[in-house]
């Protein structure tokens, strides 16, 4: 069974926020507006979106990651903007990863990276 796209749902306090950080700060492509949820376009078939949904709370469990060549790029963007980053960019050789994690303006986490090895998704786990 194959799905035909993915779409990673997050919560949010502040919509006029997260519209600003989305689509202003990341460059994402606002491609579906719902009124209290919005989804943004990641690639031609991966999402994110963000609904309104003021008791939520984000969760360090659940972690969006954008996988991208230009890591310091994102994160120069990002803190130019006022967003957060935890930490980095660097690299983990555990993970054989370059990354960074930042915030989004209701504390969701989000992890920019780039893996060492540009064949990654082409690999089948063994």
């Amino acid at each position: 069974m194959n799905a035909d796209a993915q779409i990673t749902f997050l919560p949010s306090s502040d919509l006029s926020a997260s519209n600003d950080f989305y689509e202003g700060v990341l460059g994402l492509e606002l491609a579906v507006d719902q009124g209290p949820c919005r989804i943004y376009r990641v690639t031609d078939q991966a999402f994110v979106g963000v609904c309104v949904n003021e008791g939520a709370r984000p969760s360090d469990g659940v972690i969006v990651t954008f996988v991208s060549d230009d890591v310091d790029g994102w994160c120069e963007r990002i803190g130019e903007a006022g967003g957060t980053i935890l930490h980095g960019p660097e690299h983990s050789e555990q993970f054989a990863i370059y990354h960074a994690f930042v915030r989004d303006p209701d504390g969701n986490l989000l992890e920019i990276q780039r893996f060492d090895d540009p064949d990654w998704a082409s690999r089948r786990a063994k």
